[in-house]
């Protein structure tokens, strides 16, 4: 693991987009791995803010996102759909088929879980590694 250093918020942001933003840039048609929470929205502010000028184009983007509250609804005002759409989906040029969130509504957590596994495995194997090392990173510190 890389650790990058920043002086504050704003520039911690900005260097997050631009990694981001370098990653769209170079492969249009990559695989995301977005985080909710309050620390990627400036982030996510940056990217839209360079999406506005025309420097980034999503359209190819596909993204998974790790996590969902379970039993919201997607369109729930605090669920991690709502967030994502909120903070950055709804202000790019994301295809909407290509963004993937869990199903917190399942009452079968294991066959969500499964359904899910079934969309992380669907993406290029490099970035299902990469991904799954998110997981494990998530499982340790997240219980």
């Amino acid at each position: 693991m890389k650790i990058i250093r920043a002086k504050d918020y704003a520039d911690m942001s900005r260097k997050a987009a631009n990694i981001i933003s370098a990653q769209v840039i170079m492969k249009p048609n990559c695989v995301l791995g977005l985080a909710t929470g309050g620390t990627p929205v400036g982030a996510y502010q940056q990217l839209v803010e360079w999406y506005n000028k025309g420097d980034i184009d999503f359209s190819e983007v596909t993204t998974v996102n790790l996590d969902e509250y379970r039993g919201l609804p997607k369109d729930h005002p605090e669920s991690y759909w709502s967030f994502m759409h909120r903070h950055l989906f709804d202000h790019v040029n994301i295809n909407p088929a290509r963004i993937n969130l869990p199903d917190g509504t399942n009452p079968d957590a294991d066959a969500a879980c499964a359904q899910y596994n079934q969309i992380i495995h669907s993406v290029p194997e490099t970035v299902y590694d990469q991904l799954e090392q998110q997981m494990e990173q998530e499982g340790a510190h997240g219980e």
